[in-house]
């Protein structure tokens, strides 16, 4: 039975480096990569995570519908990891798609959780530690994350929380 892992932590606090460890005994796996290189900094960013991952993935980048991109990988794919939540709700949010806090790319994603078609590391942000954000675009985008990371949870069969590179398992 393939299985849903859920990855969540602060920013740089290991959780994709973690979600990397987790896929070590896997031989045919992917990764799908939601963020975008629109500047500079985060063109080396991606080529940082691309270096660190190396060549044994097949990757995918989809800033728009990772349910697509998982029900389209190879089929003798053993293991995706999805990295990650926040930027895809942001490129969500960017592009207009979300109204009233949902759009069919998500529902997509949570329908496909309920019978992923591999084994899928699903990687996220938890905002929802931090100051309350002083604009109502952002405390919507923070509280809209809260609520797809607590759904993407509950769906999933394990859960870590990473804090300073150490994981912490909560189911």
């Amino acid at each position: 039975m393939n299985r849903v892992t859920y990855i969540c932590g602060g920013c740089r606090s290991g959780k994709s480096s973690f979600a990397l460890q987790l896929m070590q005994t896997f031989e045919r796996k992917a990764f799908i990569a939601t963020a975008e290189a629109l500047d500079e900094e985060m063109h080396q960013r991606i080529q940082r995570h691309q270096q660190e991952r190396g060549q044994s993935f097949f990757t995918v980048e989809e800033p728009l519908d990772p349910a697509q991109a998982l029900s389209r990988l190879p089929g003798d794919t053993q293991a995706a990891v999805l990295d990650c939540l926040t930027v895809w709700l942001g490129n969500l949010m960017h592009q207009e798609l979300v109204q009233e806090d949902t759009c069919p790319q998500l529902e997509n994603f949570f329908a496909l959780l309920a019978a992923p078609p591999c084994h899928v590391f699903v990687v996220s942000n938890e905002l929802g530690m931090g100051l309350v954000p002083g604009d109502s675009l952002s405390r919507r985008y923070r509280d809209m994350m809260g609520r797809i990371n607590q759904r993407t949870a509950s769906l999933a069969h394990e859960a870590y929380f990473v804090v300073s590179g150490m994981p912490l398992r909560l189911k």
